[in-house]
């Protein structure tokens, strides 16, 4: 498809460097929007993307990255990369050299700041007979430029873009802490008593080291996401015209027969042609034991060839990856807002005009009352510096980011964001039975025999089953198989819709089903036979009958066996207050026998697949926030009309393309961690936001001076820069602890 023949509307999203709260998030969405053919704009804080739309056919391509790019370094951020391009390398060196500018400003500013307060303090004089104030000009002019110069410069241009963030918060606060100490030192309306040099300084060494910390903090939130981009090879050995060549893993094209020599990474999605060797795919499924691959096998790009040469032929590539596929749900639920998000958001939007009235009302009420400017601009300084918005902006995005990442490594993929909410008010989990609380692979459980060898009655029955289809037949099959049982051969077979089978085995006639399917040959079941398969089948096992010539041979009791973690998942959901039930299509004495196994007390017994989304509604009607569980195509409508789908990795693309959160395991125990994960990373959430709010519901009105005729208390502008770089740290601090979050 060339760029003429695009979608009118065309998505794609840039990474962007320099942000650092949810006012910079709004000055870049409203930069971009006011770009031609843009029609939505969606900033991410938490993984730094900008997504956006607009339409292909009023724009070129081209001219509209250039355009894109200008603007964003125009509105004072830095251009990282474009689309689904590997921008990892550009965000290191961007993080190396923002952290190595910050650092060198917070320490020049505390080196000569400090001993400056020391000496005002001291009261010790400078050297040379020269004034203090004319010292402190000297001293301080060119450090101060140095180390403010980013902040003045992002204030400037959030003022250009018509955004008031805090930025412009800073430089109003230092801006006016410097500002008065020029005129008091040259006696322009101020005296000489207004020395704030060494505030002024300290207080924007305290910015740098703030956001020193944020940044290097922040850079480990998206580490999962980093981890899961560097898993991708950069290169392929393609054979071409008969030659082997090395290409970037961008020319590689589908059909291409690549070669992948031992310990190196599968480039793409493909399929062995040639070759046998073992594959590492624990950054896929989570098992640590690496598989045998060979002709005819699928593998799994970024996956690790072990020990042998394998000829794979490209099926996948780019985009359409699993492992890229991957990194997009990750990288798409980590842009998403929840609806706590949004409300920050507009909460920031109001809360910095609001605390520039408080700060101008508080110095003029000061003013008011003691006619004493200085101390007016003392807290006018203090309020602008320890107001700044940065905790409340980060408070959201560093939690999802880091949880979601967290999530990623374990192999839980939340693909909404909506999912972290809702799951915090989950009061049912439904899951689907076969191959989601089973195993999904029928295998013979009991053989009971009756006037015949046990390894006889297998090998008549797996003879006239190797004819079947149907699942019961395979697992026969397969046992007789395990134990080296030939398979004899066998001649008039014939199958009776789903009931039964039968063949001649030599001159006997065996018969193999139902009990009604075997009455009905004439065939006389025992009271004592009857009360044995009776047994197996209160036991959740089907059981099946084997007659030879007119005489029941031997009962052979089949079952879908229960995932390992099963119960303990379902035991686990019972202690965080969730109901728990199952559906499935079996009758009801086979559901109950399972269900009596694992713990499930609501269940809903001979249901037909598209029956599943209405047992989900039903429980929606009644007032349930349903969650359902489940792995194949028919649980795809069950799925998405669940508050929460949870699809098992290793079953359909279907059924996961439906489910809000994916299993990349089998592990129903990772249903139990994506429920866990999602409510610690919504409670993180409130936590963060808590502590953002209190620290400036705290702080505000003590800068304001409330403690003054309490308990004579002045609260000094350089003690508001270190409590606003606090509140900041705490935040991401907190959201940092996500990363050690286990499934339990």
């Amino acid at each position: 498809m060339n760029e003429n023949e695009q979608k009118p509307n065309e998505n794609t999203s840039i990474k962007v460097g320099g942000m650092t709260c949810a006012a910079c998030v709004k000055t870049i969405e409203n930069t971009l929007t006011k770009l031609d053919g843009v029609s939505d704009v969606n900033v991410s804080l938490g993984n730094e993307r900008a997504y956006i739309t607009y339409d292909s056919q009023t724009v070129n391509d081209k001219a509209f990255k250039k355009t894109v790019k200008k603007a964003v370094t125009k509105a004072g951020y830095d251009y990282l990369g474009w689309g689904d391009e590997d921008t990892s390398q550009a965000e290191e060196k961007a993080l190396e050299v923002s952290l190595t500018s910050k650092k060198n400003r917070f320490i020049i500013g505390f080196a000569i700041s400090l001993p400056l307060m020391a000496m005002m303090y001291l009261d010790i004089m400078p050297p040379f007979d020269i004034s203090m104030p004319y010292f402190m000009l000297a001293v301080t002019f060119i450090p101060f430029i140095y180390v403010s110069q980013p902040i003045f410069r992002h204030g400037l241009m959030a003022l250009r873009n018509r955004n008031l963030d805090m930025n412009v918060m800073y430089s109003m606060g230092i801006g006016v802490a410097y500002g008065s100490s020029l005129l008091g030192t040259f006696e322009i309306v101020l005296t000489p008593d207004f020395m704030f040099y060494e505030a002024a300084l300290m207080l924007a060494g305290f910015l740098m080291l703030g956001k020193y910390m944020e940044e290097g903090a922040k850079g480990k939130t998206s580490q999962a996401i980093k981890t899961l981009m560097g898993l991708r090879a950069k290169t392929a050995t393609v054979i071409r015209d008969g030659q082997e060549i090395e290409l970037a893993i961008e020319d590689v094209i589908i059909g291409d027969i690549i070669i992948v020599k031992p310990g190196e990474k599968i480039p793409v999605d493909g399929r062995v042609v040639d070759g046998e060797s073992y594959v590492d795919e624990s950054m896929i499924s989570g098992e640590p034991v690496p598989v045998l691959k060979g002709t005819g096998n699928d593998v799994i790009g970024g996956t690790i060839n072990k020990n042998s040469v394998l000829r794979i032929e490209a099926r996948k590539i780019g985009k359409d990856t699993v492992l890229a596929q991957i990194i997009q749900m990750v990288d798409d639920a980590q842009s998403s807002k929840p609806d706590v998000q949004r409300l920050a958001d507009k909460a920031v939007t109001w809360f910095i005009p609001v605390v520039l009235s408080i700060a101008i009302f508080a110095a003029g009420i000061w003013y008011a009352y003691d006619a004493d400017l200085l101390n007016a601009l003392t807290v006018l300084i203090s309020i602008l510096v320890i107001a700044c918005p940065c905790a409340l902006g980060l408070a959201t995005p560093t939690a999802v980011t880091v949880g979601l990442g967290r999530g990623a490594e374990l192999g839980i993929l939340i693909r909404r964001g909506e999912a972290l909410e809702t799951s915090g008010r989950l009061t049912t989990v439904l899951f689907d039975k076969t191959g989601t609380l089973t195993k999904g692979e029928p295998v013979v459980t009991d053989i009971i025999p009756f006037g015949i060898d046990e390894n006889k009655l297998l090998e008549y029955a797996a003879g006239v089953e190797k004819n079947s289809q149907h699942p019961l037949a395979e697992a026969v099959v397969n046992m007789a198989s395990e134990r080296d049982i030939p398979l004899t051969k066998v001649s008039d077979f014939d199958t009776f819709g789903g009931k039964g089978v039968k063949a001649m085995l030599g001159n006997e006639e065996v018969r193999i089903g139902t009990r009604t399917f075997i009455k009905a040959s004439g065939t006389v079941i025992s009271a004592d036979i009857e009360g044995r398969m009776g047994e197996l089948e209160a036991q959740g096992k089907t059981a099946i009958m084997v007659a030879i010539d007119g005489r029941i041979a031997g009962l052979i009791a089949i079952a879908d066996p229960i995932k390992p973690t099963t119960k303990a998942a379902i035991e686990s959901l019972g202690r965080m207050g969730l109901e728990v039930g199952m559906v499935t299509g079996d009758n009801k004495r086979t559901a109950q026998a399972i269900a009596s196994q694992i713990g499930i007390s609501t269940i809903f017994a001979e249901v037909l697949p598209g029956e599943k989304a209405e047992k989900v509604k039903e429980l929606q009607n009644e007032g349930q926030i349903v969650a359902f569980v489940g792995d194949g195509i028919n649980d795809a409508p069950a799925l998405a009309q669940a508050d929460v789908g949870i699809a098992i990795g290793s079953g359909t693309d279907v059924a996961i393309e439906s489910g809000d959160i994916v299993l990349m395991k089998s592990d129903l125990m990772d249903a139990v961690g994506g429920i866990q994960l999602s409510r610690k990373v919504m409670g993180r959430i409130k936590q963060n936001l808590f502590w953002a709010f209190a620290y400036n519901t705290a702080l505000i009105p003590v800068a304001a001076g409330v403690l003054v005729p309490l308990a004579d208390i002045h609260f000094r502008p350089e003690f508001a820069g270190l409590a606003m770089a606090m509140s900041s740290v705490t935040v991401i601090s907190l959201s940092l602890m996500l990363r050690r979050y286990e499934p339990k």
